[in-house]
């Protein structure tokens, strides 16, 4: 995978972060919650959150660098720009209105965004040492677009205006031992003179990220360092951007700093149409939503904004196999590891009936955790077997009270993530009894359990 194909990837990800919240259901001007635009990620001007009116005007992200090569940032945002409609009269004066129509079509009034995306110059790292400011301005202006009746008369105009935008990006790289720290943050540097919500929204950077890349050096994951990059991964502080690896799983030459957090090497589901922009919202429930609006409704939310037209035209033109795979995909757990490994799988997710789909009741029938079992050390571990805790996945409280105590397995279940969970009294439990009976069991990974020996096990499990 090359860096190109690692930023276009990141670049996907990029945009859903970007529009993230930017309609929202039912995506109709009209609609309460529209009223005010509210997104992840908005630098707001100087002042604005401490009156109440906006939010904060800073960002600020940290993230782990080896070696001594060169890095690019990319800030990327929505501008916010007023779209007016303006009736034109017969001496040719136009007169703001808050919709038109004319035949089919329909305008409304109504505030959009543009995407921005500006690149600052590459930098190597050792230049970073002493620390870097980058301006950056954002031209206000403002576009006119008129509206024709069928025989070309000028009945009316689109007029879109945007406000400048104004902010400072400083980097600075701090040695730590063999690494560097790498940190960049996003200010916000306009003051508003006339303060008010409508002009400080004009005023912010909405849906603000950072795309890093870096040439003949390594990113390091913050989420799972190396162990001799621990601690320098543990001193990286954040403020309302979080950065994560992005691109090719593996990949270490793209950062996303997202406001919103996500995992290392985030994805876009393959089952997903496009984007409906409404703040994490679930794509088969709010299809769905969509396909219950009325004609009246769908033609209010067309006129809202060009991305609501779009989400309309495509759930109204979604077949019925596209509306099934938002549903959700089983995924086999088959194929875990090699034959007799910790955590190999024998006998569970087995095929299901014929045609029964796997949310049907019916399907449990496949699934049966007290006769599944799993191959732990070479030993097979089902219901009836002993073992040995040996909590380590970042064990809580009650993990820790069981470690190195005998259990007595009760069920093995593999998730749709084909993760294998395996259910466990104890053995020198008063209420082990009770627990059995009601199915309330202590739940440990393969790789937590030591089996005892085959021949006991064996004979434990016999009825």
């Amino acid at each position: 995978m090359t860096a190109h194909s690692d930023l276009e990837i990141a670049r996907t990800i990029a945009d859903a972060v970007l529009y993230e919240g930017y309609l929202l259901y039912p995506y109709r001007a009209s609609s309460q919650k529209n009223q005010s635009r509210w997104q992840f990620g908005v630098l707001g001007p100087i002042g604005a959150a401490a009156a109440g009116l906006g939010e904060e005007s800073t960002m600020s992200t940290q993230c782990v660098v080896s070696g001594h090569g060169s890095l690019s940032v990319t800030l990327r945002f929505l501008q916010l720009q007023v779209r007016s409609i303006e009736k034109c009269s017969p001496e040719s004066t136009f007169t703001e209105v808050s919709e038109m129509t004319i035949g089919s079509n329909r305008w409304l009034s109504w505030d959009e965004a543009i995407s921005q995306e500006i690149t600052l110059d590459r930098y190597a790292l050792t230049d970073l040492t002493e620390p870097q400011y980058v301006s950056v301005e954002i031209p206000g202006g403002r576009d006119c677009e008129f509206i024709h009746t069928d025989d070309g008369t000028v009945a009316g105009r689109i007029v879109r205006t945007r406000w400048p935008l104004t902010a400072r990006v400083s980097l600075r790289c701090v040695r730590v031992g063999k690494f560097f720290r790498l940190e960049i943050a996003v200010d916000n540097v306009h003051r508003e003179e006339n303060p008010n919500k409508d002009n400080a929204i004009r005023r912010s950077f909405i849906g603000a990220h950072l795309v890093i890349t870096c040439e003949d050096a390594a990113f390091v994951s913050l989420l799972e360092p190396p162990d001799d990059a621990a601690d320098v991964a543990a001193s990286c502080t954040q403020s309302r951007c979080f950065p994560v690896l992005s691109g090719a799983p593996g990949a270490t030459d793209v950062v996303l700093a997202s406001p919103i957090i996500l995992y290392d090497y985030p994805e876009i589901a393959a089952q997903s149409d496009g984007a409906l922009f409404d703040s994490t919202e679930i794509d088969e429930i709010l299809t769905l939503r969509i396909m219950t609006m009325t004609d009246d409704e769908k033609a209010q939310a067309r006129a809202t904004d060009p991305l609501a037209a779009q989400i309309i035209d495509r759930c109204e033109a979604m077949s019925p196999e596209s509306l099934q795979q938002l549903h959700g995909v089983l995924h086999d757990p088959g194929g875990m590891g090699d034959p007799g490994g910790i955590g190999s799988p024998e006998g569970l997710i087995p095929e299901l009936p014929q045609g029964v789909p796997w949310w049907d009741p019916e399907a449990d029938t496949a699934v049966r955790p007290d006769v599944d079992a799993v191959l732990v050390d070479g030993v097979r571990v089902s219901k009836g077997c002993l073992v040995r805790l040996r909590p380590s996945r970042r064990a809580d409280a009650q993990d820790l009270f069981s470690a190195g105590r005998t259990a007595r397995v009760a069920t093995v279940h593999a998730d749709v993530d084909g993760d294998i969970h395996v259910g466990v009294t104890l053995l020198d439990d008063p209420a082990a009894d009770l627990h059995d009976w009601y199915g309330r069991y202590l739940y440990f990974a393969p790789d937590e359990i030591e089996p005892l020996e085959a021949q006991v096990n064996r004979k434990e499990s016999q009825p």
